[in-house]
C-alpha cells in the first residue's frame, strides 16, 4: 500500500468534525468537490467506505475506528514540521462554531492579511474554545473570559475583541413580531428559549445573569413543547436550526441571537434589536503570554485596534466583565 496522503486524511477528519462536506471545504479553504475527491482517494486506497452515503458527514463503522488514529497522525505530522520550522505551523485560534461572529471576524482578518497562516479550531459546547486554549490545542481563543464551570488558569491574558449585541428572534405570529425594536421590559411577559444555556458554561452564566438583571424568563429545557424533539446537541449549528424552526412555528416562544451570528434564512422569523439597554455578549481574545508564535502579535494587534468599544456605554454586560470591556 502506498503512503497515506495527509491532505486526504485531514479532509476526512475535518468532514467528521464539521458534519458536512460543505463546511469542511470552508474550513480547509478548498472546494467541496476537492474535499470529495480527497475522501474518494483515501477510500480507494484503504478499500473501505469512510462515510455513510445516506447521511453526509456521518462516518461508517470503519471510519469511526480510523478517526482517533487519523487525528494522531495529523498531530504527529504537524508537530514534526513545527519542530524544525515553527514559523510554518498555522496560528490556531479556537472558536465555538463556524457560524459565530468570531469565525467571521477571523475571515475578515484573513481577507486583509492574505499571507497570514491562521487555522480556525472549531470547538463545541462540551469541549469549548477556552478548553482548547488551556489544553494547548490552540494558540488563542475567542470566548467570554469570566464564568463557566472551569475558571481560566491564572496568567492567561485577555483583550476585548467584540461586544455582540443580542437580538430577539420571534415567529411572525408572536405578539412582538411587528415591532422595529424591543426593550427588556417588553420581553418580560414572554418566555425566551435558549437550550444551549442548559450546558454549564460561561455563556449559560451570562444568560443567567441577564435574566437576573432584566426579569426575563429564560428557558433552557431541551423540549419546550409536547412531542418536540430535543433541540440541543453537540453540533450547535444543526441544533440552532431546530430551535429556529420551533420559534417560527410558535406564537409565544422567542430566542436570542447575536447580531454577528450567521442564522439560517427562515421567512417566518422576525429579528428584533433590543434597546434600553442593549444586552451584549462580551467576546474576548484569550492567549498564553508565553506563546511565541510569530503570527500571534499581529493577530492580537488587529483585534485590539478594531474592538467596538464605542458601543459599550449603551450595552448591558455582566459587571464582572466591565473591567476588560469598559
Amino acid at each position: 500500500m502506498a503512503d497515506l496522503d495527509l491532505a486526504a486524511v485531514r479532509a476526512f477528519v475535518t468532514v467528521v468534525d464539521e458534519g458536512q462536506f460543505s463546511h469542511a471545504a470552508t474550513m480547509l479553504g478548498i472546494t467541496q468537490q476537492a474535499v470529495s475527491k480527497r475522501i474518494a482517494k483515501l477510500e480507494s486506497q484503504l478499500g473501505v467506505r469512510l462515510f455513510d452515503r445516506g447521511r453526509a458527514g456521518k462516518p461508517t463503522a470503519e471510519g469511526s475506528r480510523m478517526l482517533p488514529f487519523a487525528r494522531s497522525l495529523l498531530v504527529a505530522a504537524d508537530e514534526t514540521v513545527a519542530s524544525v520550522r515553527p514559523e510554518l505551523r498555522p496560528l490556531r485560534i479556537a472558536v465555538l462554531g463556524e457560524r459565530q461572529a468570531a469565525s467571521r471576524s477571523i475571515r475578515y482578518y484573513l481577507d486583509r492579511h492574505p499571507a497570514s497562516n491562521v487555522e480556525i479550531v472549531v470547538s463545541n459546547a462540551f469541549v469549548t474554545s477556552r478548553d482548547a486554549l488551556v489544553s494547548g490545542r490552540a494558540d488563542g481563543a475567542f470566548a467570554r473570559p469570566n464564568g463557566g464551570p472551569r475558571p481560566l488558569p491564572s496568567g492567561i491574558r485577555a483583550l476585548p475583541a467584540y461586544l455582540e449585541p443580542l437580538h430577539m428572534l420571534v415567529g411572525k405570529d408572536h405578539p412582538l413580531a411587528g415591532r422595529s425594536a424591543v426593550t427588556p421590559a417588553d420581553i418580560v411577559p414572554y418566555p425566551v428559549w435558549v437550550p444551549g444555556a442548559s450546558v454549564p458554561s460561561e455563556w449559560a452564566d451570562y444568560y443567567r445573569e441577564f435574566s437576573e438583571f432584566s426579569g426575563i424568563t429564560i428557558r433552557t429545557d431541551p423540549d419546550p413543547g409536547a412531542g418536540m424533539k430535543p433541540a440541543f446537541s453537540e453540533k450547535s449549528s444543526a441544533a440552532f436550526d431546530l430551535v429556529l424552526d420551533r420559534i417560527a412555528a410558535s406564537d409565544s416562544l422567542a430566542t436570542f441571537s447575536g447580531d454577528g451570528f450567521l442564522a439560517p434564512w427562515n421567512p417566518n422569523i422576525r429579528r428584533l434589536p433590543i434597546v434600553d439597554p442593549t444586552p451584549a455578549y462580551p467576546h474576548a481574545l484569550l492567549w498564553q503570554p508565553a506563546n511565541t508564535h510569530p503570527a500571534l502579535p499581529p493577530f492580537l494587534a488587529h483585534f485590539r485596534a478594531n474592538y467596538n468599544g464605542d458601543i459599550a456605554t449603551d450595552c448591558w454586560i455582566p459587571e464582572i466583565d466591565r473591567p476588560i470591556f469598559g
